[in-house]
């Protein structure tokens, strides 16, 4: 008899059984439920809803199910009959629909979620509940928020709810920043790996949100970035979940957070709800931390064991580098290549995980993009580790030596935003970078010196190339005249260096400085206004 089998479900669960009684409750409500629907409205784990299935008699439509009404009586008795409790904003949701549906567009047109990166969409009504839930407990007028990954578009959220909060984004996917860009509401976008560095000008915020990773190494490394992102009395808002049948892994990640000497003020279970993760009920619970005195000192030692594995899917997966903090990328083949550089003079630098034996002096991957290199160097060799070759870019900008030779371990791109600066050779899995020689023309002057500055504020460096182009050209430009023709051409720079600049901002470069050349004053005969050169006149 089916009623045997579910009565043993439910009392091998005990109290926990709730969950099981919710889903049988669905079943026996008339709707026609898919498998990943009954999963993420259950918070309830895939297999645990597909044990309950296995007992059940239900009837199909396509993908979906119920259970005939014929049956409903047989398990009246075995129901929850009141619902969940509510989440604390779930009453706000009716009065912000018009921002409900177009999240319900924009998150229907993201970026596809990146395996590797351990991408899952939450649902719309989540992330605005999110945004709900910082204006019901926070006083967002003023405010500044940090989202240390925004692949949810939890930041868009936010500032259709709340369009007066200061909203500020760091991502490693590049398609994500251009996308929250294309919306036009006034976040800022700052590229980072995590592993790496958080940008100078991610500091300072009021709180953060982060949906990490869901392993101890992710989620420690992301809330100790958040943490590092914050003024002494912010808070980090954290989505994790883990299924209800593993909760020794929930222990890891609550033991990685308890480490960085955080208060757990509140957690809200189930609050998040997701297109996936079917393994843990599509769903995760809303964690809200606040640091103390001793977070600091627990953040810098944290972040000084970092390790590249943080992920649970692939290159960069957990298992994936048992032990080593650092995959290096053949090896043998660098090894060879170093030694032949050192034997004919050539390498001065080594940068990342090299061989321990070679001699040359050698910097962290994470040392070089956070500051420039002391010594002026001929040669570089950079070995990227797999998963960080979204790095490659900025590992580029952040030297102005002639020739660079990097050893990259999966597969990369060479975006056409540094073909102003390098050449390219590539030869399987090594690219060399060879410096072009510096241009002639206005515009091109102003962006390869902003290039070649990769540690430095881009709007600084942009000022300061703008007089130096307009005093050749006898044209009087002030400081404050030329901040003004930056802000008006591209808004966004602000505090951002070349290294923290999403792409498709370094790809727009040429336009906004030409843009810049063409509003200085002109006399008719200096040429200045004209960014290619030559005399703007007929």
């Amino acid at each position: 008899m089916e009623r045997d089998g579910v009565e043993r479900l439910l009392g091998a669960a005990g109290v926990d059984s709730r969950r099981l009684r919710h889903a049988l409750t669905l079943l026996c409500d008339g709707r026609w439920w898919s498998l990943a629907d009954l999963v993420r409205e259950t918070a309830t784990s895939r297999r645990t809803v597909e044990e309950l299935l296995r007992e059940l008699r239900t009837e199909r439509e396509g993908d979906r199910f119920r259970l005939p009404p014929a049956h409903w009586q047989d398990f009246q008795d075995l129901l929850a009959l009141a619902p969940p409790p509510e989440d604390p904003v779930q009453h706000l949701v009716a009065h912000y629909e018009p921002a409900l549906e177009r999240l319900r567009e924009l998150v229907a047109k993201a970026p596809r979620p990146r395996h590797a990166l351990d991408h899952v969409p939450a649902t719309p009504e989540t992330v605005l509940r999110r945004a709900l839930l910082l204006g019901a407990r926070f006083w967002l007028p003023g405010g500044r928020l940090l989202c240390v990954g925004d692949h949810d578009l939890t930041s868009v959220a936010v500032k259709l709810v709340h369009p007066e909060t200061d909203v500020t984004v760091v991502d490693v996917d590049d398609r994500i920043l251009a996308y929250i860009d294309e919306q036009r509401l006034g976040i800022h976008t700052r590229w980072a790996d995590l592993r790496l560095g958080l940008p100078a000008s991610a500091r300072d915020h009021d709180l953060a949100v982060t949906d990490p990773p869901y392993t101890p190494e992710g989620v420690g490394l992301f809330v100790a970035r958040a943490l590092e992102g914050l003024t002494e009395n912010g808070r980090v808002l954290l989505a994790y979940g883990a299924s209800e049948r593993t909760p020794a892994l929930a222990l890891k990640v609550q033991n990685a957070l308890s480490a960085l000497n955080v208060a757990f003020e509140a957690i809200y279970p189930d609050f998040n709800r997701y297109f996936g993760a079917e393994a843990i009920g599509s769903a995760a619970d809303l964690y809200i931390l606040r640091p103390t005195t001793k977070t600091a000192p627990a953040v810098r030692s944290r972040l000084s064991q970092l390790t590249t594995a943080i992920y649970t899917h692939g290159p960069q997966s957990v298992e994936s580098a048992p032990g080593q903090a650092e995959p290096r990328p053949t090896p043998a083949s660098m090894a060879e290549s170093a030694t032949r550089l050192s034997s004919a003079g050539e390498a001065d630098l080594l940068v990342g995980d090299w061989p321990a034996a070679l001699p040359q002096p050698r910097v962290k991957l994470a040392t070089w993009l956070g500051k420039p290199y002391a010594a002026s160097v001929e040669r570089v060799a950079i070995a990227v580790p797999p998963g960080l070759e979204a790095a490659l870019p900025r590992f580029l900008l952040a030297t102005r030596a002639p020739h660079v030779e990097v050893h990259l371990a999966g597969p990369f791109d060479i975006p056409s935003a540094l073909d102003p600066v390098y050449s390219f050779t590539e030869s399987g899995a090594m690219l060399t970078a060879t410096r072009r020689p510096r241009p002639e023309t206005p515009q091109a002057q102003i962006l390869r010196r902003i290039l070649d500055s990769g540690h430095a504020k881009l709007a600084n460096t942009w000022r300061e190339a703008l007089i130096a182009v307009a005093a050749a050209h006898d044209v009087t430009l002030t400081k404050n005249e030329a901040r003004a023709l930056i802000r008006e051409a591209a808004p966004w720079a602000g505090d951002l260096t070349p290294l923290d600049a999403p792409l498709h901002r370094l790809t727009t470069l040429p336009s906004a400085i030409d843009a810049t050349l063409r509003s200085l004053p002109d006399d008719g005969n200096s040429g200045v206004s004209n960014p290619h050169g030559g005399n703007s006149g007929p």
